[in-house]
C-alpha cells in the first residue's frame, strides 16, 4: 500500500464522522428550539398559538411515543438486519418529514388543540425518526473505528451534535425577540425557529447520502478508502452467524447492559428533561432575563464540545470508565441540589449548577456509550442501543409530562392566588420550578446509585473491561 493510500485511510473515517454528525446536529436543534421560549408558555394569551406549559409538555412528550411503545425495539432489531444504509436513511427522512408536520401544525392557524394534535403527531414521528438515525449514526461510529479511537469519535459526535442544542439555546431567543407585556406572539414568529431546523435537516439528508455511498464502498472493499485493517469494518465478531431476532433475549439477560440502559434513562432525563424547561425554572428561581437564562443553559452543550471529546480520549487511554460515570452523576445530582435549594435571585448559583451540570453531561456519555461494545456482540449492537434508546424515551416522555403538568398547577394556582387578592404570589411563582427540581434531584439519586452498581460490578468482575481503554493499542 502506497503513503498515499495509508493517507487516505486514516482520513475516511474522518470524513464519514463529518457526514454523521451533521444530521444530529439538525436533529438536536429542532428537538431544543422551544427550550429557552418554554417562559412563553405559561401566558398562552400572549402567543397566537394559544399552548400553555402542560400543552408544551404534552408537545415534547410526543417525541418519545412510538420510540416506547415498540417502534425504536423493532426498529433497532431492523437496524442489525438490514444495515444502517436502508434503515437510516428510512429514518432520516422521517426526521425531516415528522419536523415539517410541526412547523406547518405552528403556522396552520388551527384552533390550539387542533395544532397541538397535529405538531403531537409530528414530534412522535420526528422523535422515532431521529432516535433510529442516532442509533445508525453510533452503530457507524462503532463499526468504522473498530479498534480505533472510538470513544473520541462518539465524544467528538456527541459534542458537535449537542452544538446544535446550543445554537438553539442562543438563537431562539433572538429569532422569537422578546415582545413588550401584552403584545402578541404571531404565528410565523413562533414559527421562525422550526423552519431554520428544516434548513439544517436538509443540509443533513445530503451529507447522510454522502455517507450512505461511503459506506457502500466501503463494505465492497473496491476503493483505497477501505482499509478494513485500519477501519475494523470485518473482524472476528462479524465473522459470526447472522442476526437473529431471537438474539434480543440475551441482551435482556445481561445484567450490566440492564444497569447502563437504566442509568441513561435517569441521567438523561435530569438533563434533558430539564432543558426543555430550563427558561421556565431559571428566570424565576434566579430572577435573570431571558436573555440571559438562555445563555446559562447554552453552557450545557457548549461544555460538552470541549470536555466530551477529552473525557473520550481519558475513556480510549486509560479506561476508568465506571469511575467518570459515578463523578458525572455526583456532579449532575450538586447541579440540581442547587437548582432547588440554592438562594433565590442569585444568579451566580444559576451558572454554577450549569458548570457542575455541563461537566457531568459531558463525563456519562463519554464513558456509558464505548462501554456497550465491550457487553455485547456486534451483530446485536444496533439492537443494543436501540433498547438503551427505547428505556431512555420512556423516562423522557414520562418526566416531560410530569414536569409540564407541574409547572402549569403552579401557574394556576400564582393566577388564582391574584386574581383573589392573595399575597405572596411572586413566592408562589418560586415553588413551581422548586418542585419540578426536587423530581429531578430524585432521578439524580438514583443515577447515581446504578453508577455505583456498575462501578463496583467492574471491581467484581474485570473480565468485563468495564473500566479497561476502550482503544486496543
Amino acid at each position: 500500500m502506497t503513503a498515499k493510500s495509508d493517507r487516505i485511510n486514516k482520513v475516511a473515517p474522518w470524513i464519514a464522522l463529518a457526514c454523521l454528525v451533521v444530521p444530529m446536529f439538525a436533529s438536536y436543534f429542532f428537538d431544543d428550539m422551544f427550550s429557552t421560549l418554554s417562559h412563553l408558555f405559561e401566558n398562552p394569551s400572549f402567543i397566537e398559538l394559544g399552548w400553555n406549559s402542560a400543552d408544551y409538555g404534552l408537545y415534547t412528550s410526543g417525541y418519545s411515543v412510538l420510540c416506547v411503545f415498540g417502534g425504536l425495539v423493532i426498529c433497532g432489531m431492523l437496524l442489525d438486519k438490514w444495515g444502517v444504509r436502508i434503515t437510516g436513511s428510512i429514518f432520516v427522512g422521517m426526521m425531516a418529514g415528522g419536523a415539517a408536520l410541526v412547523a406547518w401544525a405552528i403556522t396552520s392557524g388551527l384552533p390550539p388543540k387542533n395544532s397541538l394534535s397535529v405538531a403531537y403527531v409530528g414530534c412522535m414521528l420526528f422523535g422515532l425518526g431521529s432516535e433510529i438515525a442516532g442509533v445508525a449514526v453510533t452503530r457507524s461510529i462503532a463499526k468504522w473505528f473498530k479498534d480505533g479511537p472510538m470513544a473520541f469519535a462518539m465524544g467528538l459526535q456527541l459534542a458537535i451534535a449537542r452544538l446544535g442544542t446550543a445554537f438553539a439555546l442562543v438563537m431562539s431567543p433572538r429569532l422569537v425577540a422578546a415582545k413588550a407585556p401584552g403584545e402578541i406572539y404571531s404565528l410565523a414568529e413562533t414559527a421562525r425557529p422550526a423552519f431554520l431546523g428544516l434548513g439544517l435537516m436538509v443540509a443533513g439528508m445530503i451529507l447522510w447520502a454522502i455517507f450512505v455511498a461511503m459506506d457502500a464502498r466501503f463494505d465492497r472493499g473496491s476503493t483505497p478508502l477501505t482499509n478494513r485493517s485500519l477501519s475494523g469494518a470485518e473482524g472476528p465478531e462479524d465473522k459470526e452467524e447472522p442476526f437473529r431476532f431471537s438474539d434480543v433475549l440475551g441482551l435482556l439477560k445481561n445484567k450490566q447492559f440492564i444497569m447502563i440502559a437504566l442509568l441513561c434513562v435517569f441521567f438523561y432525563s435530569s438533563i434533558i428533561s430539564f432543558k426543555k424547561f430550563a427558561s421556565a425554572i431559571l428566570i424565576p428561581r434566579f430572577g435573570v432575563p431571558v436573555e440571559a437564562a438562555s445563555w446559562m443553559v447554552s453552557m450545557l452543550p457548549f461544555s460538552t464540545v470541549i470536555f466530551a471529546p477529552l473525557f473520550g480520549i481519558m475513556v480510549d487511554k486509560i479506561g476508568k470508565g465506571t469511575r467518570w460515570m459515578v463523578a458525572g452523576a455526583i456532579l449532575a445530582l450538586v447541579a440540581h441540589l442547587l437548582l432547588a435549594f440554592a438562594p433565590a435571585g442569585v444568579p451566580f448559583y444559576g451558572y454554577l449548577s450549569m458548570v457542575f451540570l455541563g461537566f457531568g453531561y459531558s463525563l456519562v456519555p463519554a464513558a456509558m456509550w464505548p462501554s456497550v461494545p465491550k457487553l455485547v456482540q456486534a451483530k446485536v449492537l444496533g439492537t443494543a442501543y436501540a433498547l438503551i434508546y427505547w428505556v431512555q424515551n420512556l423516562g423522557l416522555m414520562l418526566f416531560k409530562m410530569l414536569a409540564g403538568n407541574i409547572l402549569a398547577s403552579r401557574s394556576m394556582d400564582t393566577a388564582s392566588q391574584s386574581l383573589s387578592g392573595v399575597e405572596g404570589g411572586a413566592l408562589s411563582g418560586v415553588e413551581g420550578p422548586v418542585a419540578v427540581e426536587f423530581m429531578f434531584v430524585a432521578v439524580c439519586v438514583l443515577a447515581l446509585l446504578l453508577a455505583l452498581d456498575l462501578r463496583r460490578d467492574s471491581t467484581r468482575r474485570p473480565e468485563l473491561r468495564l473500566d479497561a481503554p476502550s482503544r486496543n493499542n
